[in-house]
């Protein structure tokens, strides 16, 4: 999953959410140097990433996306999940995208300090060009994936994946709505 089905799934605790933004910067043990709801929440995204990536559902639109994106299907498939929690959020969520999203903004910034360097640079350009919210429209997800090829050690077009999804929306759109209930879920029973 990426950054808007992660803060979503993490619920309402400010600390759950911090822990799951910041969790990929933060490597193998080293969650124990956080507080306790912190570091709880960095293994809740690990959790979630785990479910995702062995769940067929998740996995059927990896494997359709593999034969051209090869070892970045699963980030596009991240990215395209993202984009259909954002164009359907009112499916998942009564509070408007809009007011999530600064929300989430706010609430990160509060904890800034217990950052990652790397984690307040993702969310200084997170909060000004306003990710979450971008994720809705095409183009903000065309940004996002151009952006992320760019990032890469080894470029991959993978902004070029915009085609695939116009091409088979439908498919991949079915794959999103069956299962991101199982993953909502999942990570409510992580929560509890």
């Amino acid at each position: 999953m990426n950054f808007l089905a992660h803060l979503f799934l993490a619920g309402e605790d400010e600390e759950l959410i911090t822990g799951n933004f910041i969790a990929d910067s933060v490597k193998g043990s080293d969650f124990n140097n956080y507080p306790e709801l912190i570091s709880k929440g960095i293994l809740m995204h690990r959790s979630i990433d785990f479910f995702s990536d062995t769940h067929p559902i998740y996995l059927q639109t990896v494997h359709r996306l593999a034969p051209t994106y090869h070892k970045f299907s699963g980030v596009i498939t991240d990215m395209f999940y993202d984009h259909f929690l954002a164009m359907y959020w009112k499916n998942y969520c009564t509070i408007p995208l809009d007011v999530f999203s600064q929300k989430t903004y706010d609430i990160l910034w509060a904890h800034n300090l217990e950052m990652p360097e790397k984690s307040r640079i993702i969310l200084t350009y997170m909060s000004k060009y306003n990710w979450l919210l971008s994720y809705a429209k095409k183009e903000g997800l065309g940004r996002a994936l151009k952006g992320l090829s760019e990032r890469m050690k080894y470029y991959s077009p993978m902004d070029e994946a915009l085609n695939e999804l116009a091409k088979d929306f439908e498919l991949y759109k079915n794959d999103f709505e069956a299962f991101f209930p199982l993953l909502q879920e999942y990570a409510e029973g992580l929560r509890a």
